[in-house]
């Protein structure tokens, strides 16, 4: 009987069906996408932008790795008052302050007050303080597997910084352009990426010393064909 419905379904079935294999999360990995009252859309889509202050939920050791337990920014720097702007808010000043990954965001002074190569959006979040050894996960979302150009938006040092995706290293990239220092930035192609298949994937960013980091744009490195139904 078993052999007989077998059979039947395989019969029925186009005889130029296709099958796509879509990449799935690790299933050892406990963290979560990052989501609160005002992130409520789920994992970054790719093509598209991943902000690096949205890492995923989880804590030390599965959503991040840093230095130490404190955040230096929303914990720390953003308590005194002259860092609380009134351009953003008190969402903004202590975003994820509890959590060791140190952030911060642009601010009218010390980003905005003189030239930048690429100048940031205001109140764009941020990781800073960065030290060796350190990373964040992200749980991302591939539309279309393919070739992918990395931009960052980032200040200062031309350091050397590389990706995992779903525990396998695939990327390693290069800061092309240093600035003056941590508060002036630059928008720029670091690199590339082959995501080989679509669907919910875990892309680990690893980074040393010597910058901020607010985003990464991933597009295409071709045009992606357009299915008409």
């Amino acid at each position: 009987m078993n052999h007989l419905i077998l059979f039947v379904t395989l019969s029925l079935m186009p005889c130029c069906a296709t099958f796509t294999v879509r990449a799935q999360i690790p299933p050892d990995y406990r963290g979560k996408p990052f989501a609160d009252t005002y992130h409520k859309a789920g994992p970054p889509g790719i093509p598209g932008i991943v902000q690096c202050a949205l890492y995923d939920l989880g804590g030390e050791g599965v959503a991040y790795h840093d230095t130490d337990s404190t955040n230096n920014g929303s914990g720390k720097l953003n308590l005194e008052p002259g860092h609380q702007k009134a351009h953003a808010s008190a969402y903004i000043w202590h975003f994820r302050k509890d959590e060791g990954v140190d952030l911060s965001f642009v601010k009218d002074g010390a980003d905005l007050s003189h030239t930048n190569l690429v100048s940031p959006h205001i109140n764009q979040l941020y990781i800073g303080w960065t030290e060796n050894g350190e990373w964040c996960n992200y749980t991302v979302n591939v539309a279309h597997p393919g070739a992918y150009r990395i931009k960052a938006l980032y200040s200062f040092q031309t350091n050397t910084v590389t990706f995992d995706l779903n525990g396998k290293p695939v990327a390693t990239c290069r800061l092309p352009v240093p600035t003056v220092n941590y508060h002036q930035w630059n928008f720029a192609t670091i690199g590339t990426i082959q995501f080989r298949e679509a669907g919910p994937q875990l892309l680990t960013f690893h980074y040393g010393k010597g910058n901020n980091f607010a985003y990464f744009e991933f597009e295409p490195v071709e045009a992606i064909p357009v299915v008409k139904p």
